[in-house]
Formats: C-alpha cells, structure tokens, sequence
C-alpha cells in the first residue's frame, strides 16, 4: 500500500506546477511525503531544472521518514518576520523560523548565539554565509587530531544540533554559487575545515554550493540533496548517525586521509554523481547502504592508504522509482544507458561484502556496469570478494577510464575470501593483470554453464598467476579457457562443454582434478603429477595429455576417456577408457571395478591386480581389460603369471592374458579348484599359495552372528600368549602381502 500511494504521488508531482503543488497538498493530507517543493522564483532556470530533476530522483527514496522531529525549548524565539524581511538576526537561544509555503529567499544573515530550527513546510533558501555559536553550556565534543605525520582528525561525543531542519520542510544552503552555510569553524583541523554546527535533517537539506564544505555531523531521518551539475563537494567527516537518504548529485569525498567516516544507519545513497571514497592510515571504513542510479554517468571510486580498506556490503542498483526497483533492470541495457554505473578503484584495498551477505556489489553485464582496478601511488588495487552464499559478476573487471573499461588491463588483484559458502562465479571474460586467489573453503567458477555466460582470466605470466587453495570450477560453454602458473592445496573441476587447457611446467596445484564433462587438455609441459587424485566422473568427461601422454603418480579413477597414452605408477581403477597404450610399471596397481578397463593401443603389464570388488559378484567370465587394439598384451601382473588360479568368494578363476578376441586380460571360471592359484590382491614377490578367498564387507558382518562362544575360545588361546616371541615368529612362516585397495 506505502509502495503505491508512492508511485502515484510520484507521478503527480511531475507535472505541471500547479499539478505539482496540488500532488504535495494531497500527498501530506494522505501521509505520504515527499521532498519536493515548488519552482524556486529567485534562482536562474538553469538551477531550478536541476533542483527538480534532483529532487524527482530521490522522491521515492524518502516517503514516509517515520522520525519525529525534536521538541523545541520552552520560549523559542520566533524570528519569521524578520527571515521574511530579509534582516539579520542574532540569535540569542533558542531560534525558530516558520517559513510559509512555497519558497523564501533570504538574504541577510544570522549569527550570534544560540541554535535554529527551520519549520512551517516550506522552501528556505539562504544566500549568503551565516556564523553563530551553540551555547557553550551546550558544548560537548572532543576533536582529536591524531596521526603524527600522517594527521587525521576524529570527532567524540558530538554536540547536540545547532541546526534543525523539520520533517516536510526544506532548507537550501545557496543558490548554484559559492555562499549560503551556515558554518562556524574554530578548529585548525588539517586537510578541511571542520564545521562545529552539527545538524539534524528530518526534513531535506539542499545543498546547492559550488565549494568544498562541511556541515558538521548530520542526525535525523530526512534528505540530505545535492543537485546534479552542481560542482561542489560535502567533505562527510566523521560518524554521522543519520538514518535518511543521502542524494549525491555530482561529488561528495566520503573519507579523507584526513578523516574517516562512517554512516552506521543511513538508509540509501541515491548517487548521481561521484561518491568518492578514502581513508586515513591503517583505518578501515565499511558502508553497508545500498546504491542507486537514477541516470548515465554515476560512479563509485575508492582511495585508501597504506594498511587500510574499504568494505561495501550494499548493492549498487539502477532504479527508475526509488528503492522499490525492478532488479532485473541491472542486467539488461536500457535507453540512453542510464543504468550505466560503475566503480574505479584507486590503488585501493576495497572487499565487496563481509561474510554475512551474499548480493554482489556491482550486479550487472559489461552492458550496465563496469570495475576498473588502477595503479595510485605505486599501488596497485586489491578487490576482495566475501560473501556468504552464491553471487555473480556478469561484467569484465578492466583497468581503462570510466566506460572504457576493457582500454587497458585493470592493474590489481582479486581474492576470493574463505568465508564458508563463498561461491563467485565470473560470467565474463576477465581482463585485469594480476593474481587470482581462492582461499580454502571458497568456490570461483569461470562461466556460469549457459549460453552467453562464459568467463576466463589472463594467463601466461606469473603475476597472472592462480592460487588456489579453494576449488576453481571451469563450466564454459562455447568459449575455451586456458590456465597457467596455477598452485595452492586446492582443487580444479572442468564442468563444461569447452575446453580447458593448463599450460606449462608452472601446473602445480595439489587438490583433487574433476573432470565431469568438457575436455581438460595439457600442454607445453604442464603435468598433473602434483594432483592428489584424478576422476573422470561421467562418460562425457575427457582429459587430454597431449604427446607426452599421462603419468600417474597418484590414482586417476572414473567412467571418462583419457585421449593418449597413460602410465601408471601408482593407481588406476578400471572403468576408464584409454585411447593410447597402458603401461603399468611394478609400482602400479590396477584396480579392478564394475567394469573393465579400456585400452586402445598397446598393453604392457606389471605391478598389482586389486580384485577385491570383483568377489562381490563373481561371474563365469570378468574382464579386466579390454584391449581393442591389435597387439598382444605384454608382462603379467605381480604373482599372476597366464592360467594362475585366483579364488573369488566361491568360485576359483584362471586368468588369461589372451582372453576374449585374442589380447583382452580375462578371468575364466574353472571347471574345478585348482592346485596352484594365486592371492587376489599380491603385490610382486607373493608366493603361491592355496587359492585365497577375497574378503568382502558383507561376510565380514556375517561374522558379528556367531554369538558368545568366539569368546570363550579366546579364553583358551591366552595360553599362546606363554610361547616365546622368537618361536612364534619362527613358526609363522612366509606372510603373504596385501593390495593397497584389498577388502
């Protein structure tokens, strides 16, 4: 209901004037208020177009500002006539001017002592420069200059407002020039000239000056407005615990050097202009509103110092009516490009989130939005990504000037945060020169997996570099991703249908390698001898070794195809299909799954045969290779020379080496138990023995069934205990040895 009643105020205050001054009448009868006020008759036209093009934009922003003003002292003095006059006055307390409807001009000046509340509903306009004190009785803030060369200054227990603008009242500090605050300034503050008369805004303040200025520390609920093309800039100092809407209508410096700031309740920044962000040393400034753009040409640029950062944990939205915005407009281009905005880091350390949000700073495509990374000082930019769930940047982070953003690589490095749930995915192709670094526990995806959505990094050199500690997920579609210089414990999946490609003896990452479907191809020397684990997870998964072939120094397992020659010294499970030759040397095992291993060129045997799986479900005939290519199978596993008999649940095999077309490696059921057999799981130097049964999970619980009597009979066997070591150790003979995968 408060959203409609604004839509449609917002509507009738756009027309003409007397529609207008009829919309504000009904609009205040109705409850619903906003910001707005009539033409303003004694300022240029070109102003006055830009007072209502601003004051239209943050309309919807601020209806309904739910604060109520404060109580005026008993014996307030009213001093309207004297406003409407245009007389200075001198204020000697407390002071009120009720200002009629419509808009007054003022042209004297105030000062004295005492403070001043602006009331009455209408538009006060003050065009030249008023100084008066508060009550000293009043006065209570402590400013600190600290920082020894590097001074910035910091404001405690701030003093009580001098100035009050009230709720449906508006008051304008000039006229489009460079005179009309109300400043008293008594403190030698370095870098800005700290203003001592705080301010309380539940109406609308607008700032209509062409200077740098401060206004003290701003409370209330209302609007603090600055014109579009007004060429000033407020100097936000401090801690401010206004809970409104700031509307930026060409340059505010949020944090200097000089001073920090911090806005611990504002409600929203409606920026039209540059909200230009810096910080003192070592000092960390977090801004956690939300950003709206009403029209093309609005940025947010971050400065910081050595030590310090910027955390935004907002959003940054077009909006064609206020907060009540349609969020699909961030992602699609609109006429003019108004929803164009964008953010230039300067040299700066700025994280995107906090760890307790998971909306993305900048949402939008390289159409709407654009993050440019630049070098300040001999710094270059760092962008940390810290949320808690699952975000997008659909749009390129370059280093060119404003729009331009793909005119140069942007000059920076990005973090992705460890927080649990930390999820980025990079829908666009990336153009920065610098590190990427994926912290343990978080997730970077290059290509959100649809059409349009692909991404992928710079690559080649060592500043490039990928440090991966996390999980890096490849998931293009149509576009091919080429990664070099990549290391950390964490692991890569290759998801996609394009194809990845790691280059170069600099692979050497030691998580796990996934491929689930797409190709992962090496080359130019790059290896994956590092890589805990290799899992080709489904049919459609592929992994290219290039002429070199692949080594295996650690296990490569699944149902995929790997496009070359493999050499196994460590572990392979069979299921995967091999499109070169297997060399298995003696350090190797095969081990055998649900289905057999394919190989296509030539076969060369030696090492382990883990058949342990393959006793589950004994069958008249198991393949453990399936050798398509035409030459015989070479070698022989450790201890299972051709026809040895291997014993399986039940059921005795032989295995053959010519088996099937005439190359396969097969085990045959025999007609009978043989004399000879070998263990299922030796390793190379096992001596024959009787035919082994191979143990499974499901007949070692059938051993839980026997009940009480295997206890006593360990009571019986405590008399072994009494035979001497080096006796028993005589009497146990050869031992056989188990298979690393043997049940």
């Amino acid at each position: 209901m408060i959203a409609e009643k604004v839509r449609a105020c917002y509507g009738e205050v756009n027309g003409s004037d007397e529609t207008r001054e009829k919309a504000i009448s009904d609009c205040r009868v109705s409850g619903a208020r906003f910001l707005l006020s009539a033409a303003l008759r004694t300022v240029s036209d070109h102003v006055r177009t830009l007072l209502h093009t601003t004051a239209a934009a943050v309309g919807a922003l601020t209806a309904l500002l739910a604060s109520a003003p404060p109580v005026l002292a008993a014996g307030a003095r009213d001093v309207t006539a004297d406003v409407l006059a245009d007389r200075d006055v001198t204020l000697t307390g407390d002071t009120v001017v009720t200002v009629p409807a419509g808009t007054t001009t003022y042209d004297g000046v105030l000062h004295g002592e005492g403070t001043l509340t602006v009331r009455g509903g209408g538009t006060l306009v003050l065009t030249r420069d008023s100084d008066f004190t508060l009550p000293k009785s009043r006065q209570r803030q402590v400013v600190r200059t600290q920082g020894g060369n590097h001074p910035y200054t910091t404001v405690a227990h701030p003093d009580p407002p001098a100035i009050t603008v009230e709720r449906g009242t508006t008051l304008q500090y000039g006229t489009g020039g460079g005179t009309g605050l109300i400043g008293h300034f008594p403190y030698n503050t370095p870098g800005y000239q700290l203003n001592q008369l705080n301010i309380r805004v539940d109406g609308t303040l607008r700032l209509s000056l062409t200077r740098t200025f401060n206004i003290g520390t701003i409370s209330g609920s209302g609007l603090v407005t600055q014109p579009r093309n007004m060429w000033g800039t407020l100097d936000l100092a401090g801690t401010h615990p206004f809970s409104g809407v700031i509307d930026n209508g060409t340059g505010m410096a949020v944090g200097r050097p000089e001073y920090p700031v911090a806005l611990p309740s504002a409600r929203a920044i409606l920026n039209q202009g540059s909200w230009i962000i810096d910080t003192p040393l070592q000092q960390t400034i977090t801004l956690r509103q939300d950003f709206y753009q009403r029209a093309y040409g609005s940025d947010v640029n971050v400065h910081s110092r050595p030590g310090s950062k910027v955390v935004l944990t907002g959003q940054y939205s077009y909006s064609d009516r206020g907060g009540d915005t349609d969020p699909s407009l961030n992602w699609k281009p609109i006429a003019h490009q108004s929803n164009k905005r964008g953010t230039n880091i300067e040299g700066a350390d700025v994280h995107w989130g906090d760890g307790t949000t998971h909306r993305i700073f900048m949402p939008g495509t390289k159409d709407t939005v654009y993050v440019n990374l630049h070098e300040a000082s001999g710094r270059r930019s760092k962008l940390t990504f810290d949320y808690d769930g699952p975000v997008t940047l659909g749009a390129p982070i370059g280093g060119g000037r404003y729009h331009d953003t793909l005119a140069a690589p942007g000059a920076g490095d990005i973090v992705i945060a460890g927080t649990r749930g930390n999820d980025v995915t990079f829908a666009a192709a990336q153009d920065y020169d610098g590190s990427t670094t994926i912290r343990n526990g978080a997730v970077l995806r290059l290509g959100s997996g649809s059409k349009g959505g692909d991404g992928s990094l710079l690559t080649g050199t060592a500043r490039r570099r990928v440090d991966d500690d996390g999980t890096l997920v490849v998931q293009n579609t149509t576009t091919p991703v080429s990664l070099a210089h990549m290391s950390g414990s964490g692991s890569l999946v290759q998801s996609g249908t394009a194809t990845t490609t790691l280059t170069g003896s600099a692979v050497t990452y030691t998580g796990t390698t996934t491929v689930g479907q797409g190709t992962l191809a090496l080359r130019s020397g790059a290896t994956l001898a590092h890589s805990e684990a290799v899992r080709l997870t489904s049919a459609r998964a592929r992994l290219d070794p290039g002429a070199a072939g692949l080594r295996v120094l650690t296990t490569l397992s699944g149902t995929g195809t790997v496009l070359g020659s493999v050499t196994n010294d460590s572990l392979v499970t069979s299921g995967l299909t091999v499109k070169g030759d297997y060399v298995q040397h003696r350090r190797g095992e095969l081990v055998l799954r649900k289905a057999p291993l394919k190989v296509t060129g030539r076969v060369a045997l030696a090492g382990a045969l883990d058949l342990s799986a393959a006793g589950t479900a004994p069958a008249r005939r198991i393949t453990v290779i399936d050798h398509t290519g035409r030459t015989p199978t070479t070698g022989a596993f450790d201890g299972l020379a051709e026809g040895t008999a291997v014993e399986l649940a039940d059921r005795v095999y032989r295995i053959t080496y010519r088996g099937g077309d005439g190359n396969d490696v097969v085990l045959e059921a025999a007609a009978k138990p043989a004399s000879t057999s070998a263990d299922t799981t030796g390793r190379a130097g096992s001596a024959p023995t009787a035919a082994p049964t191979v143990t499974t999970d499901s007949a070692a619980d059938s051993r839980q069934a026997f009940g009480w009597w295997p206890y006593a009979l360990a009571l019986g066997l405590l008399g072994g205990l009494m035979v001497p070591a080096g006796l028993r150790t005589q009497r146990n003979g050869l031992r056989r040895r188990s298979g690393r995968h043997s049940a």
